[in-house]
């Protein structure tokens, strides 16, 4: 099939290419010059595991192909997935304007039958609004808007596309669901299911989603903190309620609190869509506050410690993505530790495998950026674990030690035993277990 993507941003990228590794043609669209141009060259703009291999691929096979025109993007694909940013507004609502605008220029080119694919992640009612652009220079048998909502985790995004649990397409058109129908099948093949619904039901079943893994996430945090006020350990009861199959197992880990570049803002719109509609949704206002909080838990405790007088000690800083596997800094609880941290005179030193380069867009010169991990303990008052990478699991502890002037570990991941911690001489405070003391 003919497929033309328009937007190359995580979702965007993932989604052009893995419909390409499937046989299909795809091209993709972007505005800017200097990023369509490295593409072409082979030259992949983010860090997504396993989708670079792909990516080049498909571009040396000829399905895969890049450039800066819509037009020529329209004329190309009988598909056509805007995968465009919908970045939160100053109220908490999702901002169409670069879907609207896109789907105004379309309706000036397009000039036979298209499918548009709302691929981005959008308030219930945004395919009404698309297709009332398109409407207005085209006629309705030209086009159908479906709404086709992704589920991509960021660093197992070409898993989650290439096998996904399921396809959800919101969509009134017998033609148009014909159309994606064959255009996923071939990625349901072990049975999983693609489900057809109407266009808004698609929309609210994106913000159901991830509204309710957010609340999952805050709701063991706030069990983390009342167990270390009751001396209980949050990774058993994690364990005692994960092996209920009602609950399940995943998104049990407490932590630093959820970023990146979906929970965050997706909560936030599905907020305000129930204001809109006059529902007071308590339950979403009392995931972002406890998100909030939670994000700053790490740098309050560092404050509590030295006294909220940071003056000439070094906090060493492991993890800067919002989660492992990506270079993804959007909403990153670490970003929120470094602001006040800074806030309060303190030298930091951090260390991300893969999220630096993006930090230092926005730091610049205020924190040093260590070549390894270890190079960031030097001469540190204070280590703070903000994200899981897996190179952090298993350190050189007597290493560690000798570099750091105070063996004291703030561990927002929970990646080390209590027990062994004191064993090895740390002070080591990590999320709803009890602090182990030396």
């Amino acid at each position: 099939m003919k497929i033309t993507v328009v937007g190359t941003g995580y979702v965007g990228l993932v989604s052009g290419t893995c419909f390409a590794e499937t046989g299909n043609n795809v091209v993709c669209v972007d505005i800017d010059n200097k990023k369509v141009d490295a593409m072409k060259n082979g030259q992949i703009p983010i860090y997504e595991p396993g989708l670079e291999t792909l990516f080049k691929r498909n571009i040396e096979q000829g399905r895969l192909s890049f450039t800066t025109s819509l037009e020529e993007g329209t004329e190309h694909g009988e598909i056509i997935f805007l995968a465009l940013p919908t970045p939160p507004d100053g109220d908490g609502s999702a901002d169409l304007s670069f879907i609207l605008k896109v789907a105004d220029d379309l309706s000036k080119i397009i000039k036979s039958y298209k499918v548009i694919v709302d691929k981005s992640t959008v308030p219930v009612g945004t395919s009404e609004k698309v297709e009332a652009a398109l409407a207005q220079n085209l006629d309705a048998s030209l086009f159908d808007v479906v709404s086709n909502p992704e589920f991509l985790r960021e660093g197992v995004a070409v898993q989650d596309f290439l096998k996904p649990d399921r396809v959800v397409v919101g969509t009134s058109s017998a033609k148009a669901e014909k159309i994606m129908r064959r255009l996923y099948e071939p990625f349901v093949r072990q049975g999983n299911p693609i489900i057809f619904m109407d266009e808004r039901s698609a929309e609210m079943t994106k913000y159901a989603a991830n509204s309710f893994l957010a609340t999952k996430i805050s709701f063991m945090n706030e069990i983390a903190n009342l167990c270390e006020l009751t001396n209980a350990d949050v990774d058993k009861v994690r364990k005692g309620i994960g092996t209920d199959t009602r609950i399940g197992k995943r998104f049990l880990f407490p932590g630093v609190g959820y970023g990146g570049s979906c929970f965050p803002k997706d909560v936030q719109a599905l907020h305000k869509t129930s204001l809109d509609h006059n529902y007071d949704f308590k339950i979403l206002e009392a995931v972002m506050d406890v998100n909030s909080r939670q994000k700053l838990i790490i740098a309050n405790r560092i404050l509590s410690h030295f006294g909220n007088d940071l003056s000439g000690k070094k906090i060493a800083i492991w993890g800067l993505s919002f989660k492992p596997s990506t270079d993804d800094i959007r909403e990153a609880p670490a970003l929120y530790t470094i602001d006040l941290l800074l806030q309060n005179n303190a030298q930091i030193s951090v260390f991300d495998p893969e999220a630096m380069d993006n930090v230092k867009e926005k730091y610049d010169n205020k924190i040093h950026y260590a070549k390894d991990q270890y190079e960031a303990l030097e001469n540190a008052h204070a280590l703070a674990i903000m994200t899981e990478w897996n190179v952090f699991r298993t350190p050189d502890f007597n290493l560690m030690k000798s570099k750091m002037k105070t063996p004291l570990i703030y561990d927002g991941r929970n990646l080390f035993e209590n027990n062994e911690m004191e064993e090895l001489g740390f002070v080591y405070s990590s999320i709803g277990r009890p602090i182990s003391k030396n």
